[in-house]
């Protein structure tokens, strides 16, 4: 057999060199199925068109002597992990080198399926070519464009556009702030006709209840459940709770977690909490501090000023860090409660956002989450075999078994020890392509040297 493990690739400046590199197997490797919590030690897999062919003790499972294969002894093989609430840009003035930079950035970190959270026609194409391997990237889901309180003013208005959004193929439909509760339910009834889920935040004249009660496909940002706690004559006195509820945190009352979170389980409603979100650009630490950490370099100039002036803005007046501390508290009671409600998580970081690299954003993630007391299997499941489950594509990825995409991670270490070992990554696999670490790190530098300029 072929060995390709660290000396398989040369890298050329072309980036679709190093995809071409098909993998037969996998030896010798601990396996992280995430169908379960097993761990399974010394394993082969067998890979075919992409796919996994088969797995078994590498004892009892022979490679051919032609085969191109990896030598997994002593490393940890997962699956690739979902960016469950990604923000995929737009080329600028016909340019798309920054969407395939962004793209990139999330395979670099291990991410080879993504969710677009705020879609465009363009994203439909890109799709297509992502899917045919026309250039590397991660497996996209997108949203439509927003539906908000100005894109869907009337029922009518909402109700050919949830048609219209169907007919052009969008994957579901995004959420924003700002629509009427009469325009809401219209659009959900236009959705649920034509089998479109949809997702996103909660608009204020819907509220927590009646979202869970039309039954979400997901409610990302924990959106609504602070508010959800509090009571009705504290929301009339003070209408404007700031952030995600901020203020309206000496209001909230934790007692009525429990409900709102059985609740959701029983209308099935998944959450993405994009924790990273508050915990970095809400958070009081110092802009040019963030602005300066490494994984910084791999963004524009004139996106890390802009996000120097998006965080000074939002953490302004009626700011404090001792009210924050007690908010970013309370989002760890509700994802507490959602947990022992036994409520599906998903991994979300809204990135690229303020301060939020992609790819990098989901390190910071996993650690807020688990700031919350969240078991390393449940946090690790969120970005593997769950959103495959959401999207009703259990076994097509997300999993390592027979028939599953190839789209995994190799590690140095067990990331269910420990969490931060999720990021000791040797190499990516992407649809049965492998990355190594040396071209991702060879093309990282690429990007970092353009941002230079």
């Amino acid at each position: 057999m072929r060995t390709i493990f660290t000396t398989f690739l040369i890298v050329s400046s072309v980036y679709f060199c190093a995809a071409q590199v098909k993998v037969d197997a996998i030896t010798h490797v601990t396996v992280l199925p995430m169908t379960s919590e097993e761990v399974l030690k010394d394993y082969t897999v067998l890979l075919k068109d992409g796919k996994v062919f088969k797995m078994g003790p590498s004892s009892k499972l022979k490679v051919k002597k032609k085969n191109q294969v990896i030598d997994g002894t002593g490393k940890y093989l997962m699956p690739g992990l979902t960016e469950m609430h990604a923000h995929i840009p737009t080329p600028e003035n016909g340019d798309d080198t920054w969407v395939r930079q962004v793209l990139f950035l999330y395979v670099a970190n291990g991410v080879t399926t993504i969710r677009g959270m705020l879609g465009d026609p363009y994203h439909l194409t890109l799709r297509k070519n992502v899917a045919n391997e026309m250039l590397i990237g991660p497996r996209i889901f997108t949203s439509s464009p927003s539906m908000n309180g100005n894109t869907i003013k009337t029922p009518q208005e909402a109700r050919e556009k949830v048609i219209q959004y169907k007919k052009d193929g969008y994957d579901f439909l995004k959420i924003h702030p700002g629509v009427k509760r009469e325009v809401f339910d219209t659009m959900v009834k236009t959705a649920q006709s034509l089998n479109l889920p949809f997702s996103g935040h909660v608009p204020v004249e819907v509220g927590i209840r009646h979202a869970l009660a039309s039954k979400y496909a997901s409610v990302d940002h924990l959106d609504g459940y602070l508010e959800g706690t509090v009571s009705a004559e504290a929301l009339a006195q003070n209408p404007n709770g700031g952030f995600f509820g901020y203020s309206y945190v000496p209001q909230a009352d934790e007692k009525g977690l429990a409900a709102l979170a059985a609740e959701s389980k029983k209308q099935g409603v998944w959450v993405v909490p994009t924790q990273s979100l508050f915990t970095r650009w809400f958070s009081p630490t110092d802009a040019n501090a963030l602005a300066n950490e490494p994984e910084m370099q791999y963004m524009p100039s004139k996106t890390l000023f802009q996000w120097r002036q998006n965080k000074s803005n939002l953490t302004g007046a009626n700011y404090g860090e001792v009210l924050w501390q007690r908010f970013i508290l309370f989002r760890h009671k509700i994802l507490q409660s959602l947990y022992k409600a036994d409520v599906d998580f998903l991994l979300g970081s809204d990135a690229p956002q303020v301060f939020n690299v992609p790819g990098f954003s989901l390190r910071h993630e996993l650690k807020s989450m688990a700031d919350a007391n969240l078991p390393a299997y449940v946090i690790l499941r969120s970005g593997t075999a769950n959103p495959a489950r959401f999207f009703g594509q259990s076994g097509m990825f997300g999993t390592i078994e027979a028939g599953a995409s190839a789209d995994f991670i190799l590690l140095e270490a067990n990331p269910m020890e420990n969490l931060e070992n999720t990021w000791k990554q040797v190499g990516v696999m992407l649809r049965g392509k492998w990355l190594s670490k040396a071209f991702i790190d060879a093309e990282l530098k690429k990007i970092a040297e353009k941002n230079k300029s």
